[in-house]
This record gives structure tokens, C-alpha cells and sequence, in this order.
């Protein structure tokens, strides 16, 4: 909203309201100002939190420390998704297309995450919301930004011209009769990025072409069903990583850095350009929504961190991990995701490898057995002995190692 009235301001002359057409301007104010929002208001959120007796019930599961987590505030996600949608409100350009997918994906998630951590609080019924209903919730939303990705007129790319097409230009224009523009018109296309492959642009059409002419119109039926999946993976993966102090917040924080990376890159030409990669007009404006992010996250980490203060619940979990799928989905680098939230997947597959040979023993033995000591992972290295603030902080190195490769994969080709 301050972007449309310091444009106003300009238009008066008044002096250095242009300061607000720079997204880097823009994207550190959001910053600083989730940063504030979590700090300042996060205290008194916490402390109504207290009041209103809303605490985590913990099971005794046998875990150093665990029982001395009964009784703490829960749903601090809150105070997450204010740090992130105000900040966004506030400087962000909200006739983005792109920024509009990202509010709707906060508080959609955030709402799936509210409900469940309502009935968990209030109901008393430690089960939460029942599975199917988060999952429809998910495919929802998929639902959503599959087919907004698909059908706006404003999501396009731009890609290269080939290297002769580059050098013939040039000489049209010089000769005033060409342009000598590097990239191609803009055109409504699925195509994505695939890390560590020269000319590494992937159309998911490609995957029907053997139905004959115009199978590119029938791209959705692949597309949509990949977006579902992503953000259910995703936001599921961030939830069961939310099970130590700072866990979750730390790691989210490092994946959302990268992104913003990304989509600052991608919505800029010169580095578009430079980097030989996929140009995306108008996803440079994300780099706001995700500054308020890690501000978001940063913030939350001051009361989360060991021991911890407040808990985000699902309120801030399922939408933390919602917010990295689609993010990485509208900058066409999903692809992307099993790398740079490795510490999400890994989480996630120990427990399905948990579950699925715990049921396959016990189906051929009668006895069921266990490959981790208990799942998700982090729990498993809790059983061996290493005290929790350590696990979070080797996890938290891990997600920056997994960062940076994530990064160099820009060309590493």
C-alpha cells in the first residue's frame, strides 16, 4: 500500500519518494519490518498465548527434555503469518500476480494449520484435524496455483535467443532495422528449470507430444497433479521437521534466503543475461514477500530457539513449507526442491521408511521392526544421545551446505 502513495507522492514532487521503486529498498524495509512485528508483537502474543492457557500437550515418548515442553505456548505461528503478510501489505506491489499467489498461499496453509491446532488446543482431541481434510486443503490449493500458473495472461518467461540469433540482431540494429534484444517475446509456457543441465529449460508438454498436434494444450493434465504434489510434500515436510526448538524456523529461513535469490535474479534481465538462465518479468517484486519471510522467521527464532519460548504448531509449519513449494513453483525452479529442502525430504522419508518396514516385518514375521530408532530423524539422533540444541545446529549447517550447492548449480552445467 506505501508503494501506490509514495508513487502518488512522486507524481507531487515531492523529494525521494522514488526511493520506493527499488525493490531493494522496498525488500529491506520488509525486513525490518517483519523483524519488528515478530520482536515487538511476538511478546505479547506469547503472553496471550499464556493467558488464554493454550499450551502443548506432550506425550512422554521417552526423549531428553521432551516432558519439560508440557504446557508451552503453541500456535505461535501467528505470529509468523503477521510478520509475513503485513510487511508484504505493506511494501509489496499488490496488483503482482505473483504476490497475490503468495498472500492467498499464506493464509490458506495458514488456515489449514489454525484449524488443526484449534481442535488440538481447544477440542482437546490430540489428533488434530483429520489427515483427508489437510490433504484437501492441499490439493485445494494446488488446485489454485496450478491452474493460475496455466491460465493468467501476466505469467510468462522470456527465454535467450540462441547465440547466431544474438549476433544477427545486433547487426539489424545497427542497421536500424532489427532490434537487438537477447530475449524472446514473452509467452505463456510451463517451463521449468532443470538443475545441472546445459540448456536446461524442460516443458512439461514434452511429456504428451506423443498424442499428436496441439498436445500442448493438454499440458494441465501433467502440471496441475505436480503442483499438488510439490505443496503437499513440501508443507508436510517443514511439519514433521517442526519437532525441536528452532528446527523448523532456522532451516526455513535458510531455504527462503535462496529463493529470494532466485526469483531477484530471474526477474532481472542483466542477471537473466548474465547468468544464461530463464527470464521471468515482474518476479524480481518476490524478493519482497520473501525479505518479510526470514524477517518473519529470524524474529520467530528469538522466542523459538532453545529453550524454547513458544511453538509455531501447524499454524506456522504447514504454511512455512507451503510458501517455500509454491515460491519455488512460480519461479519454474521445483525442481529444485529435493535439493535445497533436503533437510525437509530427509525428514520426510525416514518416515515413510519407518512405517512402510515396521508394516513389511511385521507382516512377514509377526513382529514388526524399526530401521531408525524413532522417526522422523531427529528424533532418532535424540534417542542416540546428542542433546537437542546440537541436532538443530548440525541440521541448520547442513541446510546451508545444501544452500549453497543449490546456488551453484546457476552453472554448475
Amino acid at each position: 500500500m506505501l508503494y501506490y502513495l509514495f508513487e502518488y507522492l512522486k507524481d507531487l514532487g515531492v523529494p525521494g519518494a522514488g526511493v520506493f521503486e527499488y525493490i531493494s529498498f522496498r525488500a529491506a524495509m520488509a525486513v525490518f519490518t517483519s523483524l519488528l512485528i515478530s520482536l515487538i508483537f511476538g511478546k505479547s502474543i506469547i503472553r496471550l498465548l499464556q493467558k488464554q492457557q493454550i499450551g502443548e500437550t506432550v506425550r512422554d515418548l521417552g526423549l531428553q527434555g521432551q516432558i519439560e515442553k508440557q504446557g508451552t505456548p503453541t500456535m505461535g505461528g501467528l505470529i509468523i503469518l503477521a510478520a509475513i503478510v503485513i510487511p508484504t501489505l505493506l511494501f509489496a506491489k499488490l496488483d503482482n500476480i505473483y504476490i497475490i499467489l503468495m498472500l492467498v498461499s499464506t493464509l490458506w496453509l495458514g488456515a489449514i494449520g489454525f484449524t488443526d491446532d484449534y481442535i488440538k488446543v481447544f477440542k482437546k482431541n490430540k489428533d488434530g484435524l483429520a489427515g483427508k481434510f489437510k490433504i484437501l486443503g492441499q490439493v485445494g490449493l494446488g488446485l489454485i496455483v496450478g491452474l493460475t500458473m496455466y491460465l493468467h495472461s501476466d505469467i510468462v518467461i522470456r527465454e535467450k535467443f540462441d547465440n547466431q540469433t544474438i549476433i544477427e540482431n545486433k547487426v539489424n540494429a545497427q542497421s536500424e532495422t532489427g532490434s537487438n534484444d537477447i530475449f524472446k517475446p514473452e509467452e505463456k509456457s510451463l517451463k521449468t528449470t532443470i538443475p545441472f543441465i546445459k540448456n536446461n529449460q524442460f516443458d512439461y508438454s514434452w511429456l504428451l507430444s506423443w498424442m499428436g498436434d496441439g498436445y500442448q494444450k493438454y499440458t494441465w493434465i501433467i502440471f496441475i497433479p505436480l503442483v499438488i504434489i510439490i505443496i503437499a510434500a513440501v508443507s508436510n515436510g517443514a511439519n514433521l521437521t517442526d519437532g525441536l526448538d528452532g528446527l523448523a524456523t532456522s532451516t526455513s529461513a535458510v531455504i527462503a534466503a535462496t529463493l529470494g535469490i532466485l526469483a531477484w535474479i530471474s526477474g532481472n534481465f542483466i542477471f537473466a543475461d548474465y547468468l544464461d538462465i530463464m527470464y521471468i518479468p515482474h518476479t524480481g517484486e518476490l524478493a519482497i514477500f520473501m525479505s518479510a519471510f526470514i524477517g518473519a522467521s529470524i524474529g520467530f527464532l528469538w522466542y523459538n530457539s532453545y529453550p524454547a519460548q513458544v511453538f509455531m504448531g501447524d499454524t506456522g509449519s504447514l504454511a512455512l513449507g507451503g510458501i517455500i513449494a509454491v515460491f519455488a513453483i512460480i519461479i519454474r525452479k521445483e525442481l529444485l526442491i529435493p535439493l535445497l529442502c533436503g533437510v525437509f525430504l530427509v525428514e520426510n522419508l525416514s518416515v515413510i521408511i519407518q512405517v512402510t518396514y515396521f508394516k513389511y516385518t511385521k507382516k512377514r514375521t509377526g513382529e514388526g521392526k524399526r530401521v531408525f530408532l524413532m522417526a522422523p530423524l531427529h528424533h532418532h539422533f535424540q534417542k542416540k544421545g546428542y542433546h537437542e540444541a546440537k541436532i538443530v545446529q548440525r541440521f541448520y549447517i547442513v541446510g546451508i551446505m545444501l544452500a549453497v550447492l543449490t546456488i551453484a548449480t546457476l552453472k554448475l552445467r
